[in-house]
């Protein structure tokens, strides 16, 4: 039996960071995985998580983690097939380091994806939108902290993670404001920002402090700012702006709900896809064209210009009862 901790560290210390040169984000998504793969083999098998071996990571206990994380967890297919996705890559590398398991591996990596639908995007109308940024909050420190990083979130379409790692270096207040983004697979992208973002980034830069830690946002404690804290930032001022604003009420606001909204914004102003595929860092023109499917604009115009077709009207038969009551059978 081959104890698995070595490997494991060796996958997300080297294999990934390294060799791979994936970003701290990635990193982070596969431990998790990991973290409940290992806790959920660990209660099957009434052993500690340390105690696990690679000969324990077969086949049938992945099947079974992955409906667990479906009917239990209630995770989304896409989720489940982002679990399996990194437990693929892990069984991929340990087949180089311990070629004793490659058919136990080839099993594992032979377990299918889950299809998806394809839902439209969850995005929220300018007016939602306005009255989040507009909600009441005051001039203390946390609040003008909680003001930058809901415009900023909004106005630059950032990723979540885009915006808890991004450092004051990236900060550029003169001549023009912008902000120097690193996203997915290391791609840079430079982006502007309004008025009203960068002055409420300068405010809050003001009132930062000098504290040793190179991220723009922290938390209270002031350390770098967590998903959960900017979550419960988002949740807060939604159910303020819920006062003003009713449509709200009972929306599930989540931070890449802005970053959809912002997509919107700027398709709809535009109407070019490709800016918006820069605006947001996306690798593939595919990935954006989902934007395409919410926005009923295009569709509209469509109608508008196209003469629709006569149809001659047809005579209705009424069926044979008999001849329905089988084909309702």
């Amino acid at each position: 039996m081959t104890p698995i901790a070595p490997h494991i560290t060796a996958f997300l210390r080297e294999r990934l960071p390294l060799q791979r040169g994936a970003s701290a984000h990635t990193c982070e998504s596969y431990a998790y995985t990991f973290q409940l793969l290992l806790t959920y083999v660990s209660q099957r098998l009434h052993l500690r998580p340390s105690d696990l071996c690679l000969e324990h990571i077969d086949a049938p206990i992945v099947m079974d983690f992955l409906a667990h994380l479906e009917e239990e967890r209630g995770n989304s297919p896409s989720t489940r097939n982002t679990r399996l996705a990194a437990i693929a890559s892990f069984m991929r590398f340990v087949e180089y380091r311990v070629p004793a398991i490659l058919e136990q591996s080839r099993r594992v990596l032979a377990i299918p994806t889950k299809k998806t639908a394809l839902p439209l995007v969850k995005h929220l109308s300018m007016a939602e939108m306005q009255a989040i940024l507009d909600a009441p909050d005051g001039q203390t420190r946390d609040c003008i902290r909680e003001r930058a990083i809901r415009h900023l979130c909004f106005t630059a379409g950032l990723r979540v993670s885009e915006l808890l790692t991004l450092p004051l270096t990236a900060l550029t207040c003169y001549p023009t404001p912008t902000i120097r983004v690193l996203g997915k697979g290391r791609r840079e992208r430079s982006l502007p920002l309004w008025k009203q973002t960068a002055d409420d980034l300068r405010a809050w830069v003001a009132v930062r402090g000098d504290v040793g830690i190179p991220e723009v946002f922290l938390n209270a404690q002031g350390r770098v700012m967590t998903r959960e804290g900017f979550a419960y930032i988002l949740r807060k001022y939604v159910r303020l702006a819920a006062h003003s604003c009713p449509s709200l009420a009972g929306k599930q606001v989540s931070p890449h709900v802005l970053r959809h909204t912002c997509a919107m914004m700027i398709l709809q102003a535009t109407g070019d896809l490709r800016k918006v595929s820069l605006w947001l860092g996306h690798a593939d023109m595919q990935t954006t064209e989902v934007y395409l499917r919410a926005d009923p604009t295009d569709k509209i115009e469509a109608i508008e210009a196209v003469m629709p077709p006569t149809l001659r009207r047809g005579q209705f038969t009424v069926p044979d009862k008999l001849i329905a009551s089988l084909r309702g059978g």
